[in-house]
């Protein structure tokens, strides 16, 4: 395979991957607004807490996807994996931006809701194994942390993708009102338009070399086949927890948590979010190539120590700042400690199976952590807020990066991928 080639695959499964996350980000962004759409009317934290809910009902799905599409990737291909994926995505956004109210149809609102984010949960669970699998053996060895770190570049510039959309929303087309009556519905219209290009662009993606080898050598039996790989499942599920909590606390959440908590205007908070996550997303690829001279460990440990220690100190000064510039700094500088995980946790991940099984290896264990503990992170911060202790949250986010140190200070040195 020629580096044009290797450069196309790779640029093709990135724009992929960044529509597929704005579809799945774009629920979160828009909730301040939709949030009362669906559900009976209450306090703003209430009426939060069921989109939270819901948001959080959408990654129950994702052990499933990683399962069904982790098999498919690692029997059918890659490419082939990756273009069901978006298929589900584009049903899901549409399903959303067609819904009618709850003063419409009751209960059916909700329930159409639930559905939908279901539908895009199990696309999304097979989304990351596919991804993470195909950027790391399409990649050149010397390199692959580098190209790993742009797996979190494009998950980041669709979440930001749908920030700047609502800022355009908000500071140029739309009043607050419009927004929550009928405008929140565009991002999902445009979400699934967009869905409909890279749906054209996967099918026409090079499937990788690795897999064409061992295409006729794939493990049998599933999930069970994970059963004989314990250490590599473990070290999974132990890097990802502390890894996505901080991940959605410090983007997802932390939007609502400065219009909530800290009493940021919502417009204010968008901003603050956007230029954080705009940070945040730049500075991957940097670590992903650091991590190619150092390499991965030490870059782990950065994370694994600097968050299980930072996290109740930056969330604690954080709650009482006043100006947008303070937030903006300690938030980032909560992400930059996540870029010790975000930027090489893919390629990692990858290294520990082989090629026969890999995209599952990676789909499944990662899908049933993040759904466990990244889907539940938002609903954990409102459910402390509502009980009026807070502050538990923070202590909670450290001890989930604690899990993580510790997986990574019992983590082999990896090979390179390369085996079969």
């Amino acid at each position: 395979m020629t580096a044009a080639q290797r450069l196309r695959g790779i640029l093709a499964g990135s724009a992929g991957n960044l529509l597929e996350y704005y579809d799945w980000y774009v629920y979160s962004s828009f909730a301040i607004y939709f949030a009362h759409v669906f559900f009976p009317h209450g306090n703003q934290t209430a009426e939060l807490l069921n989109a939270a809910a819901v948001f959080a009902v959408g990654f129950f799905m994702r052990p499933v996807g990683g399962w069904l599409l982790g098999v498919a990737a690692d029997k059918y291909g890659r490419r082939t994996a990756l273009t069901l994926s978006v298929t589900g995505m584009c049903l899901g956004s549409l399903a959303i931006a067609v819904c009618p109210t709850y003063e419409q149809v009751g209960l059916l609102a909700p329930t159409i809701l639930v559905l939908a984010r279901l539908a895009q949960g199990l696309s999304l669970g097979g989304e990351y194994g596919a991804s993470a699998t195909y950027l790391a053996e399409m990649s050149s060895p010397e390199h692959r942390g580098f190209w790993s770190g742009f797996l979190y570049v494009t998950l980041v510039m669709g979440q930001l993708l749908a920030l700047l959309i609502l800022l355009l929303m908000q500071y140029v087309l739309l009043t607050p009102q419009q927004i929550g009556a009928w405008g929140w519905r565009i991002p999902f219209f445009l979400g699934a338009l967009g869905a409909l290009l890279v749906f054209w662009l996967r099918r026409q993606m090079q499937e990788s070399e690795r897999f064409e080898k061992t295409r006729t050598r794939q493990e049998k039996g599933g999930v069970l086949a994970l059963l004989h790989y314990p250490r590599a499942v473990l070290t999974v599920c132990g890097m990802t927890l502390g890894g996505t909590v901080i991940f959605y606390t410090y983007t997802i959440y932390m939007q609502k948590y400065l219009v909530n908590t800290v009493g940021f205007p919502k417009d204010t908070a968008t901003l603050i979010s956007s230029a954080c996550l705009l940070f945040f997303a730049a500075i991957q690829p940097a670590f992903g190539a650091l991590s190619d001279r150092v390499g991965r460990r030490p870059l782990l440990l950065f994370f694994g120590i600097g968050a299980t220690l930072g996290t109740v100190p930056l969330l604690t000064t954080l709650s009482g700042v006043t100006s947008p510039w303070a937030a903006f700094a300690l938030i980032s500088t909560a992400l930059f400690i996540a870029s010790g995980y975000t930027s090489i946790n893919a390629v990692v991940k990858a290294e520990l199976f082989p090629t026969r099984i890999r995209a599952l290896g990676v789909a499944f264990p990662y899908a049933v952590t993040v759904s466990v503990f990244g889907g539940t992170t938002e609903y954990v911060a409102l459910w402390c807020r509502q009980m009026g202790h807070e502050s538990w949250f923070a202590w909670y986010v450290s001890a989930c990066a604690a899990v993580t140190l510790f997986t990574v200070l019992t983590l082999r040195k990896t090979d390179e991928i390369g085996g079969t």
